[in-house]
């Protein structure tokens, strides 16, 4: 009698065949029950779809919430759907837009850069294109709590992927890109002081890394947007755009700013074609609109009052 392993081949089987219309109405409900509950979310992704789209109305700003949140749902439960999956099951539930794109510039190029954002269901775009393409990737993701980390890595890495940590991440994307490999990296999220340039980004100015306009610049490398989006009939499909067209100048650092701007203007893009798809949960533009997050001020504030109660409480017992 075979040891029990986890999951059986059958009920992975089972949970990986699970028809796309019971994903999508059980991710509808349990999307539409957390916007009703999480208010501290609810807030922020009204805040920036009123603070990038100030012309829509507000009956618009709440359906479009809503459906982020709905995306949500259902891109939670597709990432675990996905690791029931086989590496067939990936290339048969996923379609592909601009194969050639892909499959010309690996050809012709011996290190690529594939700059991606969390829109869609980013998660299966990095796997379905290294399993595509047969070819590991190094992909650079923001740290996640604990428990996700532990369940979707497993996910992350089942096509062969390395999956790192930003920080400190250039190293090793230095050593991949060198070797003529590919890399991948989501770049929409902002950066921490002094990693970062300004761009615009939904015409409002923030911050963006400029990790992928360096390494291109040094390494001659093509960077090529791939995203995963959802189709109207709820499949995914990865979208493969044309290598992007880069400003190469003896100036360095206008390089750096000119390309960042370029690869943001291609994730805003996208974005304003799926706008439901993206993930408004971040606080985008906190850096050069803290009022937009009030709630991060008064912490700061409250923090600071606690910090000056400590110094005098330290002084009158000095």
């Amino acid at each position: 009698m075979p040891k029990p392993n986890g999951l059986s081949s059958s009920i992975k089987a089972f949970i990986a065949n699970i028809p796309k219309k019971y994903i999508v109405k059980t991710g509808n409900i349990l999307g539409g029950l957390a916007y009703l509950l999480d208010t501290r979310h609810r807030r922020i992704v009204k805040r920036n779809l009123n603070f990038t789209h100030p012309e829509w109305p507000l009956d618009k700003i709440k359906k479009l919430s809503i459906k982020t949140f709905q995306n949500m749902g259902i891109t939670v439960l597709e990432i675990c759907q996905m690791t029931c999956f086989s590496k067939e099951d990936i290339l048969k539930k996923v379609r592909i837009r601009g194969k050639e794109n892909l499959l010309n510039t690996i050809k012709s190029s011996k290190g690529v850069i594939m700059i991606s954002a969390h829109i869609g269901n980013w998660e299966m775009g990095h796997l379905f294109v290294s399993r595509y393409i047969q070819k590991s990737l190094l992909v650079v993701v923001q740290n996640q709590p604990d428990i996700v980390e532990r369940i979707i890595h497993k996910l992350r890495t089942s096509t062969g992927n390395t999956i790192i940590s930003k920080r400190g991440a250039m190293t090793k994307l230095v050593r991949t890109l060198h070797k003529g490999k590919m890399v991948g990296l989501l770049i929409d999220q902002g950066t921490s002081r002094g990693e970062g340039v300004d761009i615009s980004f939904f015409g409002r100015k923030t911050n963006a890394t400029y990790a992928a306009s360096l390494l291109a610049a040094r390494y001659n490398c093509p960077v090529l947007p791939i995203y995963c989006i959802r189709e109207p009939d709820a499949n995914l499909t990865v979208v493969v755009e044309p290598p992007l067209k880069l400003h190469k100048t003896d100036d360095v650092r206008a390089n750096l700013q000119t390309n960042t701007q370029i690869m943001t203007d291609s994730v805003e893009k996208i974005i304003r074609l799926y706008p439901e798809q993206w993930l408004w949960f971040h606080k985008r533009w906190k850096r050069h609109y803290p009022e937009l997050y009030p709630e991060d001020l008064a912490r700061r504030q409250r923090q600071r009052e606690k910090r000056r109660a400590k110094g005098k409480k330290n002084d009158n017992n000095g």
